[in-house]
């Protein structure tokens, strides 16, 4: 069992509202975690301490065993570019870009080449189902295009950990549920980690493990199965 990334008693707040009181979280290397639990019990922001977006109050963030918490923003950074990716809940894609620049982002950020960076890009387009809509500007693109555009963005670089919130939260039922299966089986493909925020049962059950946040503290068992 190698732990991938782990939270060790950590606290955040926005001003004087605490947001995280003490969480402990560990999360075991390829496995895919759901963090659930209702608007504003800190399950996002636990996500964004866990990625280095935010930097807890105190407690400790470990990648790999290293903590992140005390490194600085410009390491955490190129941490983020280099070894994570991200989708979130709207897509987020650029919209001056095409579909297929969205996607080799990421590479073209690290330094890759860009024909090296698109011709990546371009090979995830049929496998999600996207083939022609290479060229096409989000706005072009129907929310559950967008979604798959942004989740090959997430992946085109291979990454250890791979962070959703909220992913198939401006999604219907159907759609939702095809880019989870998307998710989950390139992402099990890669060996990738994977978090995943939401509040949706149906969404959760993708994931092998289940944690509760409840007023800034992970309730569930924090127990990685064997």
């Amino acid at each position: 069992m190698t732990i991938a990334i782990e939270a060790r008693d950590v606290t955040f707040s926005f001003g004087t509202t605490p947001a995280l009181r003490g969480a402990n979280l560990a999360v075991e290397a390829g496995e895919v975690l759901a963090i659930m639990g209702p608007s504003g019990s800190g399950k996002s922001t636990l996500l964004h301490c866990l990625a280095g977006i935010l930097v807890p109050d105190s407690g400790e963030i470990l990648i790999d065993g290293v903590r992140i918490d005390t490194m600085t923003e410009a390491r955490r950074s190129s941490m983020r570019r280099d070894r994570f990716g991200f989708v979130f809940q709207f897509g987020q894609l650029v919209p001056e870009l095409t579909a297929a620049e969205n996607v080799a982002l990421p590479l073209l950020l690290s330094g890759v080449r860009r024909s090296e960076a698109l011709g990546k890009a371009y090979a995830w387009f049929e496998r999600l189902g996207l083939a022609g809509m290479e060229d096409r500007r989000s706005g072009e693109l129907s929310g559950g295009q967008a979604q798959r555009v942004a989740l090959a963005r997430g992946l085109v670089a291979g990454p250890d950990v791979l962070f959703a919130d909220e992913p198939t939260g401006a999604l219907d039922s159907l759609t939702g549920e095809q880019v989870m299966d998307l998710m989950v089986d390139a992402a099990g493909e890669q060996g990738t980690t994977v978090v995943l925020v939401t509040h949706e049962p149906r969404v959760a059950a993708y994931a092998g493990r289940e944690v509760i946040v409840r007023d800034g503290r992970v309730n569930a068992p924090d127990r990685i199965p064997s």
